[in-house]
C-alpha cells in the first residue's frame, strides 16, 4: 500500500523539520519526506494548507472497560482519541476490577488488540485494587507490557508502601504516574476553595490538597531514582515544585489539561444550573492566578506534556447535583483545538512547541518509538486545520461521555484525519 500525502505543512519537533512537503508512506512506514515526490499511489491526499504531525500521545485516559462499559468502552474510547488526533493512550487502572495484576494487564491487551483502532498502553495500579495497602503485581505488569503505574484517581497515602512502589519501578525502567491528592485535607471539597464557591455556596478544595503530595512525590522519587510524572497539575505551586524537583536533579516531568488553563473557576454557573456538573472536576478549576502560572510552565518547557485526563461518565451521573454528581471531563476530541486556540492563537506556545508536548515529549517520558515521523519510523500521524473555526458540539462526540464544558466554544485546530500503522483510522 502506498499512501501519499500532498503539500502539507509538517511539523516533526523530534527531527527540527518544519515546512511544505509530500509525505510519502509505504504500508506501515515513512520512506520519503520532501518538497516535491512524483510517485504512483494507491492514496494521494492533499494537505494543502493543514499541518500534518506525528500522531498525539495521551499519557492520561480513562478508557472505563472492563466494568463502566456504560461511560466508555476500548473500542469507543480509542475511537474518540482517534477523533482527537491521538494514535497512542495510556489507559489509566481504576477500572473494576483494577488494573492490577498480569492477567489484567495481559486483558486489557487483548481487549486494545480486539476492539481498538489505535496504540494502547496499559497502566499497572502501584496497589492491590488502589487499597493502598500491599504492592501490586508490579513485576507481572511490566512483563506483560505495562510501562506506567498509577493510582490514579486517589494517592497512595501511605508515604512507606508509595515508596517501595517506587523502587520497584524504578528497577524495572517504569514511569510512575502521580494523581497528587491528600484524601485527609480534601475534607468533603468539590471545587477550588475561595470566593466563587462562598458564593456557591459549595465546599473547596485547597491548592495544598495537591501541593502536599506533589511536594512529597518530589522527595520519594529523589530519593528513589523512579521516573515521576505528576498528572493533571492544577496549581502555582505545583508548577513552582516541579522546577524545583527539576534543580535538585529528579528525573521528573509533569503535565497539564486543556480545562485547567482554558477555565478558571469563575466560569462555573450556579449549581442548580444545567449541566453545571461538566465543570465538576478532579483537580478542580483554579484561579487565574493559577492559569497564568500554568500557561507559564508550559511555555518555558517546565511543564513538558499536555494531557487530556479524559474521565468520561453518564448523562445521568452528570446531570445529578453538583454536591452528588462525580469528578470528571472528557477531553480526547478537544484537546488539540482548545490548546490551539488559547496557546498557540494567544502567542503563548508555537505549533512546534505544542507538538513537542502533545507528542514527542510524552512518547519520550514513555520510552516508545512514536512522536516521530521522520523517514523509517511507523506513520502514525494526524492532520489538522488551523485556519477555520469550528464550534464544539458535544452531541457529535464519538465518546460515549458528553459531559463537557466546552459547548458552544468557538475553537480553531479541527483534526481532518488520524492514520495508525500507515492506515487512516479516523477522517472528516
Amino acid at each position: 500500500m502506498v499512501t501519499l500525502i500532498k503539500g502539507g505543512y509538517v511539523v516533526n519537533p523530534a527531527t527540527g523539520l518544519e515546512g511544505v512537503n509530500d509525505v510519502l508512506i509505504v504500508d506501515e512506514t515513512v520512506t520519503e519526506i520532501a518538497p516535491k515526490i512524483e510517485r504512483e499511489a494507491h492514496c494521494v491526499i492533499d494537505a494543502a494548507g493543514k499541518y500534518v504531525m506525528p500522531g498525539f500521545v495521551d499519557l492520561h485516559e480513562h478508557l472505563r472497560e472492563p466494568g463502566f462499559e456504560y461511560k466508555e468502552t476500548v473500542a469507543t474510547g480509542s475511537m474518540a482519541a482517534a477523533a482527537g488526533g491521538f494514535t497512542t493512550i495510556c489507559a489509566m487502572p481504576n477500572t473494576n476490577p483494577v488494573i492490577d495484576s498480569r492477567v489484567m494487564v495481559e486483558y486489557l491487551n487483548y481487549k486494545a488488540a480486539e476492539d481498538s483502532m489505535i496504540n494502547i498502553i496499559p497502566v499497572g495500579a502501584v496497589t492491590v485494587g488502589q487499597r493502598g495497602e500491599r504492592l501490586a503485581d508490579i513485576s507481572g505488569m511490566a512483563e506483560a507490557g505495562a510501562l506506567a503505574l498509577s493510582e490514579d484517581g486517589k494517592s497512595v497515602m501511605n508515604p512507606l508502601v508509595y515508596k517501595e512502589g517506587m523502587k520497584k519501578a524504578a528497577e524495572l525502567g517504569m514511569v510512575v504516574l502521580a494523581h497528587c491528592e491528600d484524601r485527609n485535607l480534601l475534607d468533603g471539597g468539590v471545587m477550588n476553595a475561595g470566593k466563587r464557591a462562598d458564593e456557591l455556596g459549595l465546599p473547596g478544595i485547597t491548592n495544598s490538597v495537591e501541593d502536599v503530595v506533589a511536594a512529597r512525590d518530589i522527595l520519594l522519587a529523589k530519593e528513589t531514582g523512579a521516573r515521576l510524572h505528576l498528572c493533571h497539575c492544577s496549581t502555582a505551586d505545583s508548577v513552582a515544585l516541579v522546577r524545583f524537583g527539576k534543580e535538585l536533579g529528579v528525573k521528573l516531568s509533569a503535565e497539564v489539561c486543556p480545562h485547567h488553563f482554558f477555565m478558571t473557576e469563575d466560569e462555573i454557573p450556579k449549581k442548580d444550573a444545567k449541566d453545571s456538573a461538566n465543570y465538576k472536576m478532579n483537580p478542580p478549576l483554579r484561579t487565574k492566578a493559577d492559569v497564568d502560572a500554568l500557561i507559564a510552565g508550559l511555555a518555558d518547557g517546565t511543564m513538558e506534556v499536555i494531557a487530556t485526563d479524559h474521565a468520561p461518565h453518564s448523562a445521568e451521573e452528570k446531570r445529578k447535583p453538583f454536591l452528588e454528581a462525580p469528578f470528571g471531563i472528557v477531553g480526547s476530541e478537544t484537546a488539540f483545538a482548545l490548546s490551539y486556540t488559547a496557546l498557540v492563537m494567544e502567542g503563548h506556545l508555537t505549533v512546534r512547541q505544542l507538538v513537542e508536548k502533545m507528542s514527542t515529549n510524552p512518547a519520550r517520558i514513555l520510552g516508545i518509538d512514536k512522536g516521530d515521523i521522520s523517514v523509517g519510523h511507523i506513520a502514525d500521524l494526524v492532520i489538522a486545520d488551523v485556519g477555520q473555526s469550528y464550534t464544539i458540539d458535544v452531541n457529535k462526540f464519538i465518546s460515549k461521555g458528553k459531559n463537557s464544558p466546552f459547548g458552544g466554544r468557538t475553537v480553531y485546530g479541527k483534526v481532518l484525519l488520524t492514520m495508525v500503522n500507515g492506515e487512516v483510522v479516523y477522517e472528516v
